[in-house]
């Protein structure tokens, strides 16, 4: 990397930030296709967001990923959100040139599901009802699914998000339950996305969600989790013959998107993964 007089400034704000996979994989990005970015990580207080968004404008940085815990606060500190970051009611990505705030999470999930099947007109069971899902969704309505089911062991969050996903008009049919009843939704699922933490490092032998003997070979399993990149549940899915979708094409597709918004370049998904990979230690 070759910083400049010249050189635009991108990062990620989140409180902590050490552990991103993020820099890496941008950087590379950068490298690849020859631009004069760089991307680094800040670690800003709660109480300093607002001064990181206003010191970030003045000091001419081009773009933010923000990551846990400022996703919903930075709101207020912006001046327009992206319709679908509206209805999420979280920010993940902002571009500076028009201070606007976009959320890329549920874009990257569908992205990582869609190249093994399309969205549109399936039936997908989403367990957890906390951010991630809740931007999912919203993209899983967005996309044409035909319908959505929200299991959480807080039942009146999924009623909650289903509520809220019902309510945008994108979608039909959107129910919720207790993941304790996961294993009869499953059998009319076509795809079942996990955004719980489940089984995510260092708790690697957490139990799954679901076992291979409720899944079936037409099912689609997709766990936000990256690290480990196998989670439990994708080996049960495996072990059951479903087509498994892993945690690092969503953070893949999530960086690749914003890379797009800020630079108006075509991402080089083939050099993002791979850096994704090397830092990860996935072969």
């Amino acid at each position: 990397m070759n910083i400049k007089g010249s050189t635009n400034i991108v990062g990620l704000i989140g409180h902590p930030v050490e552990h991103s996979f993020s820099p890496p994989m941008h950087n590379a990005a950068f490298d690849a296709l020859g631009l004069n970015y760089a991307y680094v990580a800040f670690d800003v207080n709660p109480n300093d967001l607002q001064s990181a968004i206003e010191g970030a404008t003045s000091l001419n940085i081009k773009g933010f990923n923000v990551t846990i815990p400022h996703k919903i606060e930075v709101i207020r500190h912006l001046d327009e959100l992206d319709d679908v970051a509206g209805l999420i009611g979280a920010v993940n990505t902002i571009d500076f040139k028009n201070l606007k705030g976009y959320n890329t999470d549920g874009i990257g999930a569908i992205k990582a599901i869609e190249e093994v099947t399309q969205v549109k007109d399936k039936n997908v069971v989403v367990a957890g009802a906390g951010g991630a899902s809740r931007a999912i969704s919203f993209y899983l309505a967005k996309f044409g699914a035909a319908s959505i089911t929200i299991l959480n062991r807080n039942v009146k969050k999924a009623q909650m998000l289903a509520g809220d996903v019902s309510a945008s008009d994108l979608i039909d049919e959107v129910k919720s339950d207790s993941i304790s009843q996961i294993t009869s939704h499953l059998s009319d699922a076509d795809i079942l996305v996990d955004t719980t933490p489940l089984g995510m490092d260092p708790h690697i032998d957490d139990e799954p969600i679901a076992k291979a003997d409720a899944m079936h070979e037409d099912l689609v399993v997709f766990d936000a989790v990256y690290n480990p990149n196998e989670t439990v549940l994708i080996k049960e899915a495996i072990k059951a013959g479903a087509k498994p979708v892993y945690g690092i094409k969503m953070l893949l597709y999530q960086g690749a998107e914003s890379f797009e918004i800020w630079t108006g370049k075509k991402a080089p998904i083939d050099v993002m993964e791979k850096a994704l990979r090397e830092t990860l230690n996935i072969e």
